[in-house]
């Protein structure tokens, strides 16, 4: 990882209400489990207590101490909207754990995700294992919108992403690969969030898209 991005290409992802619904329907969540639950721990983690769902057994998405996440966002007044975007926070959380673990199997991210999604986060994960880098500084995320998708409960999470004091470190030597902010440092993210079929407590990142050089992301 030469860059202080996470290696996000945008992955395939449906534009239009009637597509993101097809990707919804019979999603590989089984009613009986959420993946990664039965590790659940740390229930005075941001991920345990934001969503408002006590009685679910959430994973740890705990980070280094070197690794900050800052979601600017402002909570919506729906509280489904909330915690869709709650969870779309956790589904970046959990990635990052993933790596801080160098766990492509880590249960973070299967908790908060399925399909497309979970994909997408194993891949980053393995790529970033593969190469012996993990990651450290700060990493912003902000200017959150929800959009409804369809007549179901999914939405359409997108947002803003300032990576630029965002940074890879090398796992055996600990040297950080510093890099100077430009366009590339600015992504927007998408994420198709529904509830998940074992808790309504719980939302899962379906899908994901990552757009690089966003210009619009730099304001």
């Amino acid at each position: 990882m030469a860059r202080s991005a996470l290696t996000m290409t945008a992955a395939t992802f449906a534009t239009t209400a009637a597509l993101l619904l097809t990707a919804c329907g019979g999603e590989d969540s089984s009613p009986d489990d959420i993946k990664g639950a039965e590790t659940g721990k740390n229930s005075s983690s941001p991920s345990a207590s934001a969503s408002g769902a006590a009685d679910v057994d959430r994973p740890d998405v705990s980070l280094p101490e070197d690794l900050k996440l800052v979601f600017d966002f402002e909570k919506p007044s729906d509280t489904e909207q909330a915690a869709a975007l709650e969870d779309a926070a956790n589904y970046i959380r959990a990635l990052d754990h993933g790596i801080a673990q160098q766990d492509p199997n880590d249960p973070a991210y299967q908790f908060y995700s399925t399909g497309g999604a979970e994909k997408y986060a194993k891949s980053q994960i393995e790529a970033w294992v593969k190469d012996g880098w993990t990651v450290t500084g700060d990493d912003r995320y902000f200017d959150a919108s929800i959009d409804p998708v369809g007549e179901g409960k999914s939405v359409l999470v997108s947002f803003c992403r300032n990576q630029a004091k965002f940074y890879s470190k090398k796992v055996k030597t600990g040297k950080v690969n510093y890099t100077e902010e430009n366009l590339d440092s600015y992504q927007k993210f998408s994420l198709l969030m529904s509830p998940s079929e074992a808790s309504a407590a719980v939302w899962q990142a379906r899908q994901i898209e990552v757009q690089g050089r966003v210009k619009e992301c730099k304001g």
